[in-house]
């Protein structure tokens, strides 16, 4: 666990180090696409956080080598050096599209030909487990086209998410934890070397994610582009199959007694195709919904909206901030609630508490206008947003004589209303700031401190 750990820390701290020069790689060879109808953000910012991301990888997998109790995975495995070169490709074409935006197809073919590299170097599965049966193994087409495929949909479905400040990061990283615990069980607790690879390639990606959210959080610096996207999911496709294709299941000892007893032994084998796909739920509901949105209302179903989920949370009244944590939450739910069923899959309290922070989440999405205040003992530690204003006698009267003199069509009374609101005031010097806008910077200097309040749907 402290190789693993080491291994995470290096990570994450050569993606946030490297993030800040990226981001100025960025502006500098303009990787700042125009705004899209969809966006969120009114800003051009910079993107090809992805090249961090990478090199944090890199980071993490030279470090694990050279430590002695994690070397022994390259050595005994080939699927390290098969996930570097998966990633290195997807990697090229998604800092190629940052810049010069490529066609989808284009995308999808280097999505399954990076897939291909690695089934070429021993990352593929080659069994599926089934209840009452036992391992049914696969021929090699049959395994090459489940794992083409679980990587394509993967990729595309953390691709799909990206579409608030954060929240791709914030969601892989969750299920990343998830997975690590979940493969750190199988490696340690049954003692089954070939699921260590996919353990390491949990930590590394825990660790690109941490790196990188502090710069992409609300309001974000840079973008991860689909450099950082693409790349993160064929991570967390290429652990899945790991443990899937290479950790035999009748080691587990859990096709044994009848078939019902069978049927639930069996769920935590179930667990590293599943723990992918929960990241594609939320995002596979948006898609849903899109499909059917667009088709009702007379357009193509590939037309770009402004109707995703994340786009609805805003608009009910919910802050950039909290619509992400509001999915985070969901997330969280899904994966840990996952793995927790799997290891007590007999249990009701894990179903009961499940369904109990279920009923939470439906309850913080109907509180969107709910700002929660800190107590006056509390307002020097908390930030600026949860403190509680205190309005001066000056600018209670101000708005009082400017709202009574709305109706004088001279304007008299707006003008004395202003007079004394500020005749015992110093003339001050007039300042134009740069509005910061949803996305909070200008993207070529520092952080306005007048930011615009406008929501995210208003107009210029």
């Amino acid at each position: 666990m402290r190789d693993y750990l080491l291994t995470l820390c290096v990570t994450a701290a050569v993606t946030y180090l490297l993030t800040g020069p990226v981001r100025k790689f960025a502006i500098a060879t303009g990787a700042m696409p125009e705004i899209r109808a969809r966006d969120v953000h009114r800003e051009p910012t910079p993107r090809l956080g992805g090249i961090a991301m990478f090199f944090g990888l890199c980071a993490g997998l030279l470090v694990a080598d050279n430590l002695q109790n994690l070397n022994g995975v390259f050595e005994l495995s080939n699927e390290p050096r098969a996930l570097l070169s998966g990633a290195a490709l997807i990697w090229l074409i998604g800092v190629l599209d940052d810049k010069f935006e490529i066609d989808a197809l284009i995308k999808l073919g280097a999505q399954m030909i990076a897939a291909g590299v690695m089934v070429m170097q021993g990352l593929t599965i080659l069994w599926i487990p089934v209840p009452g049966v036992g391992t049914v193994a696969l021929t090699s087409w049959q395994g090459t086209l489940l794992t083409v495929a679980l990587v394509v949909i993967t990729i595309n479905a953390v691709n799909f998410v990206d579409g608030l400040d954060g929240l791709a990061a914030g969601m892989v990283c969750i299920a990343a934890a998830a997975f690590f615990l979940y493969t750190y069980r199988i490696w340690y607790g049954y003692g089954i070397e070939a699921a260590a690879p996919a353990t390491l390639f949990a930590a590394i990606l825990i660790g690109m994610c941490v790196g990188f959210l502090p710069h992409n959080m609300h309001p974000a610096r840079i973008f991860m582009g689909d450099s950082g996207s693409m790349l993160i999911g064929l991570v967390l496709a290429a652990g899945a199959i790991s443990v899937t294709g290479q950790v035999d299941p009748d080691a587990l000892k859990i096709f044994e007694g009848s078939t019902r007893q069978a049927t639930h032994a069996a769920l935590p084998v179930f667990i590293p195709l599943l723990l992918p796909l929960t990241i594609i739920a939320i995002p596979f509901a948006d898609l849903v919904l899109a499909v059917v949105r667009r088709t009702w209302n007379g357009k193509s179903p590939f037309a770009a909206d402004r109707g995703h989920l994340h786009h609805r949370l805003l608009e009910i009244g919910h802050s950039h901030s909290r619509s992400v944590l509001i999915m985070y939450f969901w997330s969280a739910l899904i994966a840990f609630g996952v793995v927790a069923y799997s290891v007590h899959s007999a249990s009701m309290w894990i179903l009961l508490v499940v369904v109990a922070l279920s009923a939470v989440g439906l309850v913080l999405l109907l509180l969107p206008r709910f700002t929660p205040r800190a107590p006056l003992w509390a307002q020097a530690y908390v930030p600026p947003r949860y403190r509680r204003r205190r309005r001066t006698a000056a600018a209670v009267e101000a708005p009082e004589a400017l709202e009574g003199a709305e109706g004088d069509a001279d304007g008299a009374a707006v003008g004395a209303a202003c007079v004394h609101a500020h005749e015992h005031e110093p003339p001050a010097e007039v300042r134009t700031p740069v509005p910061a806008g949803v996305n909070g910077a200008t993207a070529i200097g520092a952080r306005s401190r007048l930011p615009d309040r406008r929501k995210a749907g208003s107009r210029q």
